[in-house]
């Protein structure tokens, strides 16, 4: 029996922007699909009291080179060529998070997935203003305006909401987060663990 393997998201996280190039090689190697799921990282740590690296991590001497070092080697043992910082970090992705369930509920997720990461980390692009992210998603093929304007709907509100208030209760606390059934992993320094976990429930 395969346990149900999924990736709970935030576009403003670089880390799970960097999971998310990672993902696609998981799923050939397990045979077994990573369902995204778009959570509101603001929501998340206001509901569980967190707080991002940059800002938990100001003070202490080290750390920020630390993980700077860390992505970097990243970077390099996945050879990852076009991953660039966003100079308007950090960026509000309440919006495009929003658009994410517009596209969830659309059946285009993955495209737009796909869309949002190249435009935040690497293009660089201010994704939380309105104009710019319209403009980009009509670039990549949607219409931006029409779906953007459906992130204003209750329904689509609601629809993010739940996903944050349900992922937090299963334990989750920041992003990248990942679960393989009830297993919860974060970071993407735990891929191969999430990996490992899928293979071993499928037995």
């Amino acid at each position: 029996m395969t346990a149900a393997a999924e990736f709970h998201f935030d576009f403003g996280s670089p880390n799970a922007y960097l999971s998310h190039r990672i993902i696609p090689q998981i799923e050939a190697r397990t045979g077994v699909s990573v369902t995204y799921v778009p959570v509101l990282l603001g929501g998340v740590f206001k509901a569980t009291n967190n707080r991002s690296p940059m800002e938990a991590f100001a003070g202490i001497e080290n750390k920020q080179a630390f993980f700077r070092r860390e992505t970097e080697r990243f970077l390099e043992r996945h050879n990852i060529t076009n991953y660039a910082r966003n100079p308007h970090f950090p960026v509000n992705t309440l919006l495009i998070m929003r658009g994410a369930c517009v596209a969830a509920d659309e059946g285009k997720l993955a495209a737009y997935v796909d869309a949002i990461y190249k435009c935040m980390w690497e293009q660089g692009l201010k994704m939380d203003d309105p104009a710019v992210a319209a403009k980009a998603l009509t670039d990549a093929g949607f219409d931006g305006p029409a779906l953007l304007a459906r992130t204003q709907e209750p329904a689509i509100k609601a629809a993010l909401v739940a996903n944050t208030e349900a992922s937090v209760k299963r334990g989750c606390f920041g992003s990248p987060t990942f679960f393989a059934g009830d297993e919860m992993y974060f970071g993407k320094d735990q891929l191969r663990d999430f990996e490992e976990a899928i293979l071993a429930a499928k037995g």
